[in-house]
């Protein structure tokens, strides 16, 4: 696999709050994180199989050569279809790709019988053990009982937009989602199932599980009929995730947009849990998007005009020893744009220029 370590003269060495006190005294420099490309952005449409040539060429040009896909087709039982992963990942390996990870659908946690959830389990059980078949390391899945919420569109640079969300003042009134109404106690119980069955089978195929917060965090309980998970406090609700099964194999997927849109103060609150998660080796992948604004009230912004200091976090993920992708994510639309592409190849290169960056500084001199 190709590494890239190209020296960066020109990247400030920008401070982080809250960061140095707890990195390691003897900083190293870091040659195995990585970007990652995936599902967000697909040359051909977010449809289209994700190992065709076209997007295997379109990663290529861009620096990936580190996929989390997704798996359009099922076998009869409901688990990933074993010949289309074997053709993908082959179809990876020919292209110099690595088919890393792969996002999990939500089915599961929007179940409401026991039987029901079983049949489901049953599915992820069987879809974790396909995944070591083919030599993906990482399974990626986010619970939504409700979609992912957004509420209006801001205008930004250069004639793009940006996805943004405020509180509603009657968010009481809104129409509750098809899961239901789902207590904080019973979400709670579905993930506490959810774990105690599949975290020990990852572990003995080896593949890391990685929880991408509901997003976004801290909405009030109650909300389109939800008590979620990572309300109220995102910090609190990780840690008691990662605590039901204590295990290198259940982890997350950070989400760095995700976490700061459930801070007060994000500028200052996401780089502790980065830290946090860091240092128990529980970080499986990142999602790299930066936004304006806070709890209750943001928008999604390019990487360089956000509130979080990405240089910094970097350097956390360098010092704690990640080892994996780190993905551009949610960037900003333009009509011209209508794939995303073009976002997406300035996320690739922020992201590269980032991790050269942090490691050109410790090769000074």
């Amino acid at each position: 696999m190709m590494k890239r370590r190209a020296f960066v003269a020109a990247v400030p060495a920008a401070g982080l709050a809250g960061s140095a006190a707890a990195a390691p005294s003897t900083p190293r420099v870091n040659t195995k994180m990585h970007v990652g490309g995936d599902y967000h952005v697909v040359a051909g449409g977010k449809n289209t199989e994700m190992t065709t040539r076209r997007n295997l060429e379109y990663n290529l040009r861009h620096g990936i050569r580190h996929l989390t896909v997704k798996v359009l087709k099922n076998d009869a039982t409901g688990a990933w279809d074993r010949g289309l992963l074997a053709w993908m990942r082959d179809n990876c390996d020919r292209a110099g790709v690595k088919m890393e990870a792969i996002r999990m659908p939500a089915t599961y946690i929007n179940q409401r019988t026991a039987a029901d959830q079983e049949r489901e389990l049953d599915i992820v059980v069987r879809n974790v053990e396909r995944a070591a078949e083919v030599g993906v390391e990482v399974i990626t899945y986010h619970w939504t009982l409700i979609p992912i919420r957004r509420n209006k569109e801001t205008p930004g640079r250069g004639g793009s937009f940006y996805k943004a969300f405020t509180l509603e003042n009657d968010w009481k009134s809104l129409p509750v989602e098809r899961s239901g109404r789902v207590s904080h106690a019973e979400y709670w119980e579905r993930i506490e199932k959810f774990l105690k069955r599949v975290i020990p089978v990852a572990a003995q195929f080896k593949v890391k599980m990685a929880c991408h917060p509901y997003d976004p965090p801290g909405l009030p309980f109650g909300y389109q009929g939800a008590d979620n998970w990572d309300s109220p406090d995102v910090f609190a609700a990780i840690k008691r995730y990662e605590a039901i099964v204590e295990s290198p194999w259940n982890g997350f997927q950070v989400c760095l947009g995700t976490i700061a849109e459930g801070l007060e103060r994000p500028a200052a609150g996401v780089a502790p849990i980065v830290q946090y998660l860091g240092e128990r080796g529980k970080i499986h992948q990142v999602h790299m998007r930066n936004i304006k604004g806070k709890l209750h009230d943001f928008q999604e912004v390019y990487p360089d005009e956000g509130v979080m200091n990405f240089f910094g976090i970097t350097r956390i993920l360098r010092d704690t020893g990640f080892s994996l992708s780190i993905c551009p994510d949610h960037l900003p639309h333009h009509p011209d744009d209508p794939e995303g592409t073009e976002a997406f190849a300035y996320g690739y290169g922020y992201i590269q220029a980032l991790i050269q960056g942090v490691n050109a500084e410790l090769q000074r001199g």
